[in-house]
């Protein structure tokens, strides 16, 4: 399998850091016959760790393990992955809504996201991260969205759109919407993050279950989708 330095710093990285938050990652197998979305959520209050996911067909959404202590569902039950035909979106938050009906009526992504703010959780302001894989035409295209509060006026939202080359097989790009932990949080910054990916969904979901913080990982969710043409699979695993 091919490596990168780059890559394996940054899975290293990611391992080290107590809480990135919520991540996604967009890339290919070794073998470049899958692509592969992954998703996870981390938590520290009672209301965040009180999730799951829950998949059906190529839709995951989180839903509450006990409905009796939701508190605010607000910013914590959302659908994170939706698809139609060519076209797969994830998010952290209910934006994944936004972006699918705009391309179900022939919008845009970046007009999607347009009408979307950072989170309104203040102190933090939290980044909603987004991408979309298009298989519509040739070998597929990445598009990832950062939406952050601006650093000298968090009522502003800055706004980032990347379309990275198509990664190498064995290699994603991921964005996380924490740096690390704190108070408050600081946001992801920089560039999206090259990543590996293993062989086999079971392999990536494992390896990237192990890299997260056991403190205060909740869930992941990785989805396949056959280079050419197919249908989707996701697994999941949870920890409630």
């Amino acid at each position: 399998m091919t490596t990168s330095p780059l890559a394996d710093a940054n899975f290293d990285r990611l391992r080290r850091n107590p809480y990135p938050g919520r991540g996604l990652v967009i890339g290919r197998s070794p073998a470049g016959d899958l692509w592969l979305i992954l998703y996870w959520i981390m938590g520290r209050s009672a209301n965040s760790r009180n999730r799951r996911f829950a998949a059906e067909g190529g839709t995951l959404r989180t839903e509450p393990v006990d409905f009796k202590l939701v508190t605010d569902p607000s910013l914590i039950i959302y659908e994170a992955m939706l698809e139609r035909p060519g076209l797969f979106v994830v998010s952290n938050g209910d934006q994944t809504r936004t972006v699918f009906e705009a391309l179900q009526s022939g919008g845009s992504f970046d007009g999607a996201l347009s009408t979307r703010e950072r989170e309104p959780d203040a102190p933090n302001f939290t980044p909603r991260i987004t991408g979309l894989l298009d298989l519509r035409e040739g070998g597929g295209a990445v598009t990832l969205s950062l939406l952050k509060a601006d650093p000298l006026d968090p009522r502003l939202t800055g706004r980032t759109t990347i379309r990275p080359a198509v990664p190498a097989p064995g290699f994603g790009f991921g964005l996380t919407t924490y740096s690390g932990d704190g108070n408050p949080l600081p946001s992801f910054s920089g560039d999206p993050l090259l990543l590996p990916i293993p062989a086999g969904a079971e392999a990536v979901l494992e390896a990237y279950w192990d890299a997260l913080n056991a403190e205060n990982r909740i869930s992941l969710a990785v989805k396949t989708v056959p280079s050419g043409g197919g249908a989707s699979r996701i697994l999941v695993r949870n920890r409630f």
